[in-house]
């Protein structure tokens, strides 16, 4: 599909049907000076396509010597999007990649059988105030790829297809949509963008995909008739043509979705898998911290700390998500 930022006129309008299944509002948490907004899993919605978690991170401004420290943890079963509107940190996992991460391009780091990473804020960074913003998720994988080596796989914001038409303009960060494709490789069919909207102006969502959502960054969006600002993530019904259009202030938004899992994916801690008992492997092998020999390494250059596994309530297990 090319990009039409108006509706087929033998399509309903927007006020004809009920456009929204699933209205989420993210709940906030704030982690030593730092804002957390997590809209998935919710409650009402655990997934949306394959993603499986979404965290606002920020907006937040750190003086000079202070900064973000996510200390080296493990993941299974999953593969991790960063991506920054403002600021930057560093990337450094099991696999030995040291990357800093900034505005407009993607890291995408696969977990497979399992991997280790940490996050923080450089040295240099640090030397100066600074800000930070953006977005972290989740994408469940396949069965088939949960045994899979680690993987990790960075595109600059160059690399990254960019589409405009009257004051819309999209960056497509993973899959298809549109008629476009991103360069990183991924597990089936999946789109994630990064829609920067003018006052007025309005963009399609993609077609062609089974689930799809959007989640309003800043500013406001009518759709379905309905007006929502920022903070809220919208689930709408598989099948229905339709577009958004940006409030007075404009809006930036975030497209995803994809293709549903054939099952559902068990969540604990940082682990998603789609049994019980692999969790319970990979929190044994965590436990274990056999760093030289075991299932889990620590990061070079990052291995004088870590996050332990958190202690359990009694009676708890992984929830399945779908």
């Amino acid at each position: 599909m090319s990009w039409n930022p108006t509706l087929d006129p033998t399509c309903p309008t927007a006020d004809a049907v009920d456009a929204i299944e699933t209205l989420i509002v993210p709940r906030a948490r704030d982690i030593g000076g730092f804002e957390v907004r997590r809209a998935l899993p919710a409650p009402a919605r655990q997934m949306v396509g394959p993603f499986i978690f979404f965290d606002q991170m920020g907006p937040a401004e750190f003086v000079t010597g202070q900064g973000v420290d996510v200390r080296p943890h493990p993941h299974i079963g999953l593969a991790t999007v960063t991506y920054l509107f403002r600021g930057e940190f560093q990337h450094r996992d099991s696999l030995g990649t040291d990357q800093m991460i900034r505005p407009g391009a993607v890291n995408w780091m696969i977990a497979g059988r399992g991997v280790t990473h940490s996050e923080r804020t450089s040295a240099a960074t640090r030397q100066r105030p600074h800000e930070l913003f953006g977005i972290q998720t989740w994408v469940a994988l396949p069965e088939s790829a949960e045994d899979d080596a680690a993987g990790f796989e960075h595109q600059g914001k160059e690399a990254l297809p960019v589409i405009e038409a009257e004051g819309a303009r999209a960056r497509l960060i993973l899959g298809s949509a549109w008629g476009r494709r991103a360069p990183v490789r991924v597990f089936g069919e999946i789109f994630y963008a990064d829609v920067e909207l003018a006052p007025g102006a309005k963009a399609p969502l993609p077609d062609g995909h089974e689930d799809r959502g959007l989640y309003v960054v800043s500013g406001s969006i009518t759709v379905g008739g309905q007006d929502h600002g920022a903070a809220r993530m919208m689930v709408f019904r598989p099948g229905d043509r339709l577009h958004v259009t940006a409030g007075p202030a404009g809006a930036r938004l975030i497209l995803l979705g994809g293709e549903t899992m054939p099952g559902p994916r068990f969540i604990w801690w940082n682990f998603v898998a789609s049994s019980r008992e692999r969790i319970e492997a990979a929190k044994e092998a965590w436990r274990a911290g056999d760093w030289a020999h075991g299932r889990f390494r620590l990061p070079p250059g990052d291995e004088a700390e870590f996050i332990p596994l958190p202690e359990e309530r009694p009676g708890t297990r992984p929830r399945a998500v779908s």
